[in-house]
């Protein structure tokens, strides 16, 4: 045979139409499997190579996922929550081995980003990392539902569909944090950072901490607890302000490990020596969060098997089948190190 083969040329050897041919590359259940393994070997002895972009221009896919990663403050230029780094390498690599490209794209919680990608077909489905505040976008994960759009989130749930989600245990991390407080016998605590349900994960970080204190007869002050957004400069701010009144504690838990960061400055500035005089731990185990003076304890989030949950969970979207729930939460871990210890 002269010039690359084509399907017409399987079709015509297998004896089948050249729709059921591509039926069969592409694995459709509506053509039986000994139709599909005739197929196949005589694509394969006609050295057929499946044109990639033709296949999914017919199909109206791209075989393309979107990563949309929202704007953060951040002390540099980045405005990328370095949280969230470790989890896009994850989520690169399940791409990859998924044969799919993935598109990164930096949105502006200003932008239209909920009318992008999936309705102009730029991209099969969409994962969101970090959306600021949750009661801000939820006129959005609304347009996203009505359009059908496929898309999976980081953190709080969405419209109550634990399918679109892929999350931390955030109860169960605050749990773990008062423990480890109640058996180091620091039990004067202090919270920093949002309690709100404008910041749900935020929020379920507190709630566990606080249900674990009551357990043991302790409970956070609402004095002790201080507003904060996840940067250092905001949890430095936010504990100047409890030191500033004088209000006294012998631990603090940070919401995420970049408030505590900024805590444990606030704290050394006035002389207060961390962990003798005040225990911190953290949220996150951001890369930097060991390297720390001290090296900080916290709350281990899994980035890269969140990674890996997000991509799996949208390409099931995407096929319409049913997602892996029990596996979508991830159980937390406490690291601890030289800040509680």
């Amino acid at each position: 045979m002269k010039g690359k083969a084509t399907s017409f040329d399987i079709a015509h050897h297998a004896g089948v139409s050249q729709s059921t041919v591509s039926r069969a590359l592409r694995g459709s259940p509506l053509v039986n499997e000994e139709t599909r393994r005739r197929v196949i070997e005589i694509a394969r002895e006609l050295n057929y190579k499946v044109d990639k972009n033709a296949s999914n221009l017919r199909a109206q896919q791209s075989s393309t996922l979107a990563v949309l990663l929202f704007e953060d403050p951040t002390s540099d230029d980045s405005q990328i929550n370095p949280f969230f780094l470790s989890m896009l390498g994850s989520i690169t690599r399940a791409c990859a081995k998924e044969g799919y490209d993935l598109l990164v794209s930096f949105q502006s919680s200003s932008n239209d980003w909920h009318a992008d990608y999936a309705e102009t077909h730029r991209a099969d489905g969409i994962i969101l990392l970090g959306y600021g505040d949750y009661i801000d976008y939820q006129s959005k994960f609304a347009r996203l539902l009505d359009t059908d759009t496929k898309f999976v989130c980081w953190g709080a749930s969405v419209d109550g569909r634990p399918e679109l989600t892929v999350s931390c245990d955030n109860h169960l991390g605050g749990r773990l944090v008062a423990e480890h407080f109640i058996e180091q016998g620091r039990t004067n605590c202090a919270f920093i950072g949002d309690a709100s349900h404008h910041s749900p994960e935020f929020s379920a970080r507190f709630n566990g901490f606080e249900e674990r204190l009551q357990e043991s007869g302790k409970h956070v002050s609402e004095r002790k607890v201080a507003t904060a957004i996840s940067t250092e400069e905001s949890g430095y701010q936010a504990t100047k302000s409890l030191l500033a009144n004088d209000i006294p504690f012998n631990a603090l838990f940070g919401a995420s490990d970049l408030i505590a960061i900024g805590a444990i400055r606030a704290l050394q500035e006035v002389g207060l020596r961390v962990p003798q005089d005040v225990s911190v731990v953290g949220f996150d185990d951001i890369a930097i969060a060991r390297f720390c003076s001290p090296p900080l304890s916290t709350v281990q989030q899994n980035t890269t098997l969140a990674g890996q949950m997000l991509v799996a969970n949208l390409l099931n979207l995407i096929a319409e089948q049913a997602v892996d729930l029990p596996n979508s939460i991830l159980p937390p871990k406490l690291i601890v190190r030289q800040s509680s210890q």
